[in-house]
Parts: structure tokens; sequence; C-alpha cells
């Protein structure tokens, strides 16, 4: 029996998360995004996670943001400090990260819904091993990782750089100003919930 939470409780009321990894994966991604603002952020996140009863309980904001933060990072002390570059992205690695789920445990992904911190603690266990046995997420992020000031062959120095070029992350774009399209969809955002906005 897992203890996964399924609930958050602000004062006396009640919250159902929506528990699906594809939602924390979304709610990370808007975290991250540098092209929504600070107030839309956080918004997003709480109707995300909380849906209309959360984004239409704007006295409990603080508090589910808090408690959203901390069910994202599955419970745990999160670091701030931490400045290391990511060797894997959810949405960019979600094929490898599709085909480790269904080569290490017969699970597809794209059949089912999966809580989050089921999710995350999968992918921790996910076959990682020098010898050989080794998920296709894992591999991608062993390359993406591995230090070349050591490669004294020039050809083995090529030849494992652009492997680490093929799998390289990409860098996210930041757009300065709003798209008509982006605009539309923030004021959608607003008519739907009944939020007054500040500009």
């Amino acid at each position: 029996m897992n203890n996964y939470p399924e609930y958050v409780k602000v004062e006396d009321k009640k919250y159902k998360i929506n528990t699906d990894f594809r939602i924390a994966i979304e709610c990370q991604d808007i975290a991250t995004d540098e092209n929504i603002n600070d107030y839309e952020r956080p918004l997003a996140i709480i109707y995300k996670l909380f849906g209309d009863e959360g984004i239409n309980t704007p006295q409990h904001y603080e508090k589910l943001l808090e408690l959203a933060v901390k069910y994202l990072s599955c419970g745990k002390e999160v670091d701030n400090q931490i400045n290391e570059e990511p060797d894997m992205d959810f949405i960019q690695d979600m094929d490898y990260i599709e085909a480790s789920f269904m080569s290490d445990y017969n699970i597809d992904l794209t059949n089912i819904e999966m809580h989050w911190w089921k999710f995350y603690n999968l992918i921790n266990g996910l076959s990682n091993s020098e010898m050989g046995n080794c998920c296709v997420l894992n591999r991608v992020r062993n390359l993406r990782t591995y230090d070349t000031k050591d490669i004294k062959d020039p050809k083995e120095l090529e030849k494992i750089k652009k492997a680490k070029e093929q799998v390289a992350l990409k860098k996210k774009v930041v757009k300065k100003d709003l798209t008509t399209k982006q605009q539309k969809n923030i004021d959608n955002f607003y008519k739907m919930t009944g939020i007054e906005r500040k500009e």
C-alpha cells in the first residue's frame, strides 16, 4: 500500500490533487517557462493541480502554492542552490522515458494514469549499470554528462562530441513579447476562472 497523497488540506477545506504525472510535468514546465509572467505562473499551477476548487478560492492561493511545491518535489526539501546543468527534461525526453518504462517495467505510459510520486520513484529506479544493462534514458543521460577531457584519441573524442550534440537538451527560447495567441489564452484563462485580473 502506497502513501502517495491524493488531497491537500487548507484550514478546514480539502482539495483533490490531479495526481497524474503528466500534470506534474506540465506544472514543472510552467514553473520554469520564462514566457509566463510571475503573476500567471502560480495561478496556472494552482489550476492544473487543484482545478476549479483551487482557482476559485483566492484566500488559499499562498498556502496552495506552498503545498503544490511540496507535492511537485515529492515531499522532499528543495535545494534552491543547485545550479548544475540538467541531464534530463521530462518533456524533451518523453520518448526515451516511455521506451525505458516499457523495457524495464513492461509499463506502457501512453495508456495509463500514474501518480506523480510513483512515476518519479520509477524514473529513479530505471536500470543504470556500467556493465551494459542500462535503459535508453539513462544511456542518454550518462552521455550528456560524460566528461571528455580524459579522451586522448582524437577520433574517439570527435565521435563522443558528435554523440553528445545529438542528444543535447535544447535550450528554451524566451519570447519577450506575447504573441496574439498567448495573449488570447491568458484572457481566456481569466474569463474561464472568473478571477479579476491585475495588470
